[in-house]
């Protein structure tokens, strides 16, 4: 392993490919990031999300960005105050955060490496997916979220967007194993649910127009003495 300091990131924790999981599924978006050094594929801005969560989390608080990607999230929650630690299994993803993080004069936390073999400790008061967790083959996802609750603060809240098979379409070759619509909330079925929705949303990367069918979920892991909800509650934003 080794450490890294560039720009306005303290370090960034290298893993040499080797290491990466090999239950990781194959997706494109690596290579395209590679070919694009000079363009955010998903733009500079957060994400309508990201902006809905920021205010759950306490000034200072810490985030865990799963399969962060060029970063624009885990940027959006760093200019808030927050600590963040993101995580992609792309370094040429991770070199446009690295940069969009020192465009806006901000500090994060990069790690790369599959989020099926994070290399982190303590507690965070957010962990947070947008579109990437569907990529993990759900042969490993029970192991995934069970580690994704021990990183959790008693109050901590965990917040994800994921492909389902009501719509399928594949693009530029990736490999998803769809989540068929209700998985995602059987994970977290002792916890309080924030917020849960199925809906569609659009997408044109591959050059033409389509959507993807989507399950989003925002929970919260109750703290000691609380009372849990049956799940879910469809509260909608």
């Amino acid at each position: 392993m080794k450490e890294q300091s560039r720009g306005a990131v303290p370090w960034r924790l290298w893993i040499p490919e080797r290491m990466l999981s090999l239950g990781t599924m194959r997706n494109p978006w690596a290579r395209e990031y590679a070919l694009t050094p000079g363009r955010y594929i998903w733009g500079k801005a957060p994400s309508g999300f990201a902006r809905e969560l920021s205010a759950l989390v306490p000034r200072g608080g810490r985030v865990l960005d799963l399969g962060c990607g060029e970063g624009r999230d885990s940027v959006y929650f760093a200019s808030r105050g927050l600590a963040v630690t993101g995580v992609d299994a792309s370094a040429a993803g991770l070199d446009k955060a690295d940069r969009l993080a020192a465009e806006q004069r901000v500090s994060v936390r990069w790690i790369c490496r599959s989020m099926l073999d994070l290399p982190v400790i303590g507690k965070f008061d957010l962990v947070y997916s947008c579109g990437s967790i569907h990529h993990v083959p759900k042969k490993d996802r029970c192991r995934l979220f069970r580690r994704l609750r021990t990183l959790t603060r008693p109050g901590g809240v965990h917040a994800h967007i994921v492909f389902t098979d009501v719509t399928v379409y594949a693009e530029k070759g990736e490999e998803i194993d769809y989540f068929v619509p209700g998985e995602l909330g059987k994970f977290y079925s002792d916890w309080l649910a924030l917020r849960y929705e199925e809906g569609a949303i659009p997408c044109s990367q591959d050059g033409s127009s389509h959507s993807h069918s989507i399950e989003r979920i925002v929970t919260k892991r109750a703290r000691p003495g609380a009372t849990s909800t049956d799940f879910p509650p469809r509260i909608l934003a």
